[in-house]
Protein backbone atom coordinates (compact mmCIF):
# COMPACT_ATOMS: atom_id res chain seq x y z
CA UNK A 1 0.00 0.00 0.00
CA UNK A 2 2.96 2.31 0.47
CA UNK A 3 3.23 2.86 -3.27
CA UNK A 4 -0.43 3.90 -3.80
CA UNK A 5 -0.28 7.67 -4.13
CA UNK A 6 -3.23 10.02 -4.04
CA UNK A 7 -4.25 11.31 -7.47
CA UNK A 8 -1.75 14.05 -8.32
CA UNK A 9 -2.73 15.19 -11.83
CA UNK A 10 -4.78 18.09 -10.48
CA UNK A 11 -1.94 19.58 -8.40
CA UNK A 12 -1.42 22.31 -10.98
CA UNK A 13 -5.00 23.42 -10.22
CA UNK A 14 -5.29 22.87 -6.47
CA UNK A 15 -3.16 21.89 -3.45
CA UNK A 16 -5.07 21.54 -0.16
CA UNK A 17 -2.03 22.27 2.00
CA UNK A 18 -1.70 25.67 0.25
CA UNK A 19 -5.41 26.54 0.53
CA UNK A 20 -6.04 28.67 3.64
CA UNK A 21 -9.71 27.56 3.65
CA UNK A 22 -8.83 23.84 3.60
CA UNK A 23 -8.76 21.73 6.78
CA UNK A 24 -5.35 20.52 5.56
CA UNK A 25 -3.80 23.98 5.18
CA UNK A 26 -0.16 24.12 6.19
CA UNK A 27 0.45 20.37 6.19
CA UNK A 28 4.02 19.32 5.40
CA UNK A 29 4.78 16.12 3.53
CA UNK A 30 7.79 13.89 3.09
CA UNK A 31 8.49 11.58 0.20
CA UNK A 32 10.74 9.42 2.34
CA UNK A 33 9.29 9.10 5.85
CA UNK A 34 6.26 6.86 6.21
CA UNK A 35 4.23 7.85 9.26
CA UNK A 36 0.69 6.65 8.48
CA UNK A 37 -0.22 3.00 8.85
CA UNK A 38 -3.22 0.90 7.98
CA UNK A 39 -2.81 -2.07 10.27
CA UNK A 40 0.65 -3.47 9.39
CA UNK A 41 0.93 -1.59 6.10
CA UNK A 42 2.50 1.82 5.64
CA UNK A 43 0.71 4.34 3.46
CA UNK A 44 2.32 6.72 1.01
CA UNK A 45 3.23 9.89 2.96
CA UNK A 46 1.08 12.13 0.71
CA UNK A 47 -2.15 10.78 2.26
CA UNK A 48 -3.70 12.93 4.98
CA UNK A 49 -4.75 11.74 8.42
CA UNK A 50 -7.88 13.31 9.89
CA UNK A 51 -8.28 11.41 13.16
CA UNK A 52 -9.14 7.87 12.07
CA UNK A 53 -6.66 5.05 12.55
CA UNK A 54 -7.95 3.16 9.50
CA UNK A 55 -9.24 5.73 7.00
CA UNK A 56 -7.14 8.39 5.29
CA UNK A 57 -7.83 10.79 2.48
CA UNK A 58 -6.65 13.49 0.14
CA UNK A 59 -8.62 16.60 -0.66
CA UNK A 60 -7.96 16.77 -4.38
CA UNK A 61 -9.97 19.84 -5.24
CA UNK A 62 -12.25 22.37 -3.58
CA UNK A 63 -14.18 25.13 -5.28
CA UNK A 64 -15.79 27.41 -2.73
CA UNK A 65 -17.58 29.55 -5.32
CA UNK A 66 -19.27 26.50 -6.85
CA UNK A 67 -19.59 24.85 -3.41
CA UNK A 68 -18.04 21.45 -4.05
CA UNK A 69 -15.14 19.30 -2.86
CA UNK A 70 -13.55 16.21 -4.40
CA UNK A 71 -11.74 13.86 -2.02
CA UNK A 72 -10.02 10.51 -2.50
CA UNK A 73 -10.14 7.95 0.34
CA UNK A 74 -7.91 5.01 1.20
CA UNK A 75 -8.16 2.35 3.87
CA UNK A 76 -11.01 0.89 5.86
CA UNK A 77 -14.07 3.00 6.69
CA UNK A 78 -14.93 1.55 10.08
CA UNK A 79 -17.81 3.13 11.98
CA UNK A 80 -18.24 0.05 14.17
CA UNK A 81 -14.89 0.19 15.96
CA UNK A 82 -13.47 3.62 15.19
CA UNK A 83 -16.45 5.88 14.43
CA UNK A 84 -14.72 7.06 11.27
CA UNK A 85 -17.76 9.05 10.16
CA UNK A 86 -17.33 11.25 13.24
CA UNK A 87 -13.71 12.04 12.30
CA UNK A 88 -14.59 12.62 8.65
CA UNK A 89 -17.58 14.79 9.53
CA UNK A 90 -15.98 16.89 12.28
CA UNK A 91 -12.45 17.24 10.94
CA UNK A 92 -12.98 17.45 7.17
CA UNK A 93 -16.62 18.00 6.21
CA UNK A 94 -17.59 20.59 8.84
CA UNK A 95 -14.65 22.93 8.09
CA UNK A 96 -15.39 22.70 4.36
CA UNK A 97 -19.11 23.22 4.96
CA UNK A 98 -18.34 26.39 6.92
CA UNK A 99 -16.48 27.61 3.81
CA UNK A 100 -19.54 27.09 1.60
CA UNK A 101 -19.07 23.51 0.40
CA UNK A 102 -22.34 21.57 0.25
CA UNK A 103 -21.61 19.04 -2.50
CA UNK A 104 -19.14 16.31 -1.56
CA UNK A 105 -17.66 13.67 -3.87
CA UNK A 106 -15.61 10.85 -2.34
CA UNK A 107 -13.59 8.59 -4.62
CA UNK A 108 -13.60 5.16 -2.99
CA UNK A 109 -11.41 3.23 -5.44
CA UNK A 110 -8.92 2.52 -2.62
CA UNK A 111 -11.44 2.04 0.18
CA UNK A 112 -11.09 -1.63 1.07
CA UNK A 113 -13.91 -2.22 3.56
CA UNK A 114 -16.83 -0.51 5.23
CA UNK A 115 -18.21 -1.48 8.63
CA UNK A 116 -21.41 0.26 9.62
CA UNK A 117 -22.54 1.22 13.07
CA UNK A 118 -26.11 0.98 14.30
CA UNK A 119 -25.99 4.76 14.81
CA UNK A 120 -26.53 6.90 11.71
CA UNK A 121 -26.72 10.28 13.46
CA UNK A 122 -23.65 11.77 11.77
CA UNK A 123 -24.94 10.77 8.33
CA UNK A 124 -28.38 12.18 9.08
CA UNK A 125 -26.91 15.45 10.37
CA UNK A 126 -24.61 15.77 7.38
CA UNK A 127 -27.35 15.04 4.84
CA UNK A 128 -29.73 17.50 6.51
CA UNK A 129 -27.11 20.25 6.47
CA UNK A 130 -26.15 19.86 2.82
CA UNK A 131 -29.74 19.37 1.61
CA UNK A 132 -30.68 22.72 3.16
CA UNK A 133 -28.08 24.28 0.85
CA UNK A 134 -29.12 22.25 -2.20
CA UNK A 135 -26.16 19.93 -1.72
CA UNK A 136 -25.50 16.22 -1.63
CA UNK A 137 -22.94 13.49 -0.83
CA UNK A 138 -21.75 10.99 -3.46
CA UNK A 139 -19.49 7.94 -3.19
CA UNK A 140 -17.78 7.00 -6.46
CA UNK A 141 -16.28 3.63 -7.49
CA UNK A 142 -17.28 1.69 -4.40
CA UNK A 143 -16.50 -2.03 -4.21
CA UNK A 144 -19.48 -4.40 -4.30
CA UNK A 145 -19.10 -5.71 -0.75
CA UNK A 146 -18.96 -2.10 0.48
CA UNK A 147 -22.10 -1.27 -1.50
CA UNK A 148 -23.84 -4.21 0.17
CA UNK A 149 -22.84 -2.98 3.62
CA UNK A 150 -23.88 0.60 2.81
CA UNK A 151 -27.29 -0.66 1.63
CA UNK A 152 -27.69 -2.88 4.69
CA UNK A 153 -27.05 0.18 6.87
CA UNK A 154 -29.61 2.12 4.78
CA UNK A 155 -27.12 4.90 4.08
CA UNK A 156 -28.74 5.43 0.67
CA UNK A 157 -31.10 7.66 2.68
CA UNK A 158 -28.22 10.10 3.10
CA UNK A 159 -25.76 9.53 0.24
CA UNK A 160 -25.69 8.75 -3.46
CA UNK A 161 -23.88 5.54 -4.36
CA UNK A 162 -24.48 2.34 -6.28
CA UNK A 163 -23.83 0.74 -9.63
CA UNK A 164 -24.56 3.93 -11.54
CA UNK A 165 -21.79 5.67 -9.59
CA UNK A 166 -19.23 2.93 -10.23
CA UNK A 167 -16.73 2.35 -13.02
CA UNK A 168 -16.30 6.08 -13.52
CA UNK A 169 -12.90 6.97 -14.94
CA UNK A 170 -12.62 10.29 -13.11
CA UNK A 171 -8.81 10.48 -13.22
CA UNK A 172 -8.72 11.40 -16.93
CA UNK A 173 -11.01 14.44 -16.50
CA UNK A 174 -10.52 17.91 -15.09
CA UNK A 175 -12.06 18.43 -11.64
CA UNK A 176 -14.83 20.78 -12.80
CA UNK A 177 -15.89 18.25 -15.46
CA UNK A 178 -15.95 15.45 -12.86
CA UNK A 179 -18.09 17.59 -10.58
CA UNK A 180 -20.48 18.52 -13.39
CA UNK A 181 -20.89 14.86 -14.36
CA UNK A 182 -21.60 13.75 -10.78
CA UNK A 183 -23.91 16.73 -10.23
CA UNK A 184 -25.85 15.78 -13.36
CA UNK A 185 -26.07 12.17 -12.18
CA UNK A 186 -27.35 13.18 -8.75
CA UNK A 187 -29.93 15.49 -10.35
CA UNK A 188 -30.99 12.71 -12.72
CA UNK A 189 -29.87 14.57 -15.85
CA UNK A 190 -27.29 11.89 -16.66
CA UNK A 191 -27.33 8.19 -15.84
CA UNK A 192 -23.66 7.28 -16.39
CA UNK A 193 -20.46 8.82 -17.60
CA UNK A 194 -20.40 8.58 -21.36
CA UNK A 195 -24.12 7.92 -21.89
Amino acid sequence: MHDIEPHFHWRDLYIASEDAQSPFFGRKYSEFHYTHQLYNFYLHPQWDAFGSSTLYGKLLFADYDEGFALMELIGEWNDTLHNDIMFLKRNVVDPLYRQGVSKFVFFCDNTLNFHASSDDDYYAEWAEEVHEEGGWIALINTRQHILDELHDARLQNYMHFGDEYNDINWRTQKPLIVFQIIDAMVDGRLKRLGE
